[in-house]
């Protein structure tokens, strides 16, 4: 593995912040599919010591997006265009729940949601939109006042997080995602759980389509977004 990681500030327990570099290197293409991972190599370049690292590899393996690499050690899975139709299926059909229930309870969103989530797009800041559209749901599920929602979401939302990274890198896509999640928030307002719920599922089949359209770029995305950390590191 020689992409380039940021080392880690010390502390006493670095397992989830060493999680969450790993998960936001392989969300934005830094640890492209089918890169291998050794525990020495991640250790050195965040400073930190192996046990740590070996905590969240397991952790990243237990949410399927490592895996045992042939011969021995681990790899970044790969993508696969099935698994994440699946995804996009269920995480549809959650957030037309979510965005139903939370119009018939008279929810309103907060409006710098949404405000957030266009600065983050108009930055090119691929952590900022990934962060800002999953508070955006997150903020819906918790609206709809059933808990089980946001729990049931938040083992999907690991894996649709890779594919967001690279097609947040699309230009064309980042005003057009925050229209959309503009207009949900307006019909939950409004307390129209009918159009919240079309306007939710049709957000959910957008995004799935556009993955499915474009997926062998999208992979070749997250390799460039590789290839380029590497010439730096």
């Amino acid at each position: 593995m020689t992409s380039k990681l940021l080392k880690i500030q010390p502390r006493p327990d670095y397992v989830e912040e060493v999680y969450e570099v790993l998960l936001g290197a392989i969300c934005d293409g830094s640890l492209a599919p089918g890169t291998r991972l050794t525990q020495e190599d991640i250790a050195e370049q965040l400073s930190v010591s192996r046990s740590p690292v070996l905590q969240a590899l397991r952790l990243l393996k237990k949410d399927g997006l490592v895996q045992d690499a042939p011969g021995r050690g681990l790899l970044v899975a790969p993508l696969e265009a099935s698994a994440l139709a699946d995804l996009y299926e269920i995480r549809g059909a959650l957030d037309r729940l979510a965005a139903g229930l939370a119009a018939g309870a008279g929810a309103r969103l907060d409006p710098k949601l949404i405000e957030r989530g266009r600065k983050a797009a108009q930055t090119g800041n691929v952590h900022a939109m990934i962060d800002a559209d999953m508070e955006f749901h997150f903020a819906v599920y918790a609206a709809s006042g059933n808990r089980l929602i946001a729990q049931t979401a938040h083992g999907h939302w690991v894996h649709i997080r890779r594919v967001m990274g690279a097609v947040l890198q699309a230009p064309g896509q980042r005003p057009s995602i925050w229209d959309e999640h503009a207009a949900i928030a307006n019909a939950i307002e409004a307390g129209d759980c009918a159009l919240a719920e079309r306007l939710s599922g049709g957000h959910a089949k957008h995004a799935s389509q556009l993955v499915a359209g474009q997926f062998d770029a999208l992979l070749g995305v997250l390799n460039l977004s590789a290839e380029a950390n590497e010439s730096v590191a």
